[in-house]
C-alpha cells in the first residue's frame, strides 16, 4: 500500500521523520533511534538507524521505504548500498536514515558518533 502524500506542499522534516517511522515500524525494522541533529550539523535535521533482521530484510524495508517517501512527494531520494543490504544509506533531504544488519550496526556504531552516547 502506498501513503497518500503527507501534505499538498512538499513534506517537511518532521513530516519525513514522521513518516519513515512509521514505514520502518510497519515493515517490522528493529532497534529504531531517531536522533536529532539540529545544531549539530547543516546535512539534516534528523537521522534514524535500524536494523533488520538479513539482508533480505534490510533489502526489503529499504525498498518500502524508498516507495512511500517518493509517493509523499519526497524530491531527490538517495541511496546507497542497496545492492548488498548489509547496510543501506537513505537521503530523503532533511532526513538520513540508515538500515543496517545487525552485525554491522554493532561494528559501525554511528549513534554513539551522532547522539553522543552508546548503545547499551
Amino acid at each position: 500500500m502506498v501513503p497518500a502524500p503527507v501534505s499538498q506542499a512538499l513534506p517537511d522534516a518532521e513530516e519525513i521523520l514522521a513518516l519513515v517511522l512509521t514505514r520502518l515500524d510497519d515493515d517490522k525494522s528493529e532497534d529504531i533511534v531517531s536522533i536529532d541533529l539540529r545544531g549539530k550539523t547543516s546535512i539534516a535535521d534528523h537521522m534514524v538507524v535500524a536494523s533488520g533482521r538479513s539482508q533480505r530484510h534490510v533489502g526489503a524495508i529499504a525498498e518500502h521505504l524508498i516507495e512511500a517517501l517518493k509517493a509523499a512527494g519526497v524530491k531527490q531520494v538517495r541511496v546507497e548500498g542497496q545492492p548488498a543490504c548489509d547496510w543501506v544509506l537513505i537521503d530523503a533531504s532533511d532526513v538520513i536514515v540508515h538500515v543496517f544488519q545487525p552485525e554491522v550496526r554493532s561494528f559501525y556504531n554511528i549513534e554513539k558518533m551522532w547522539s553522543g552516547t552508546a548503545r547499551v
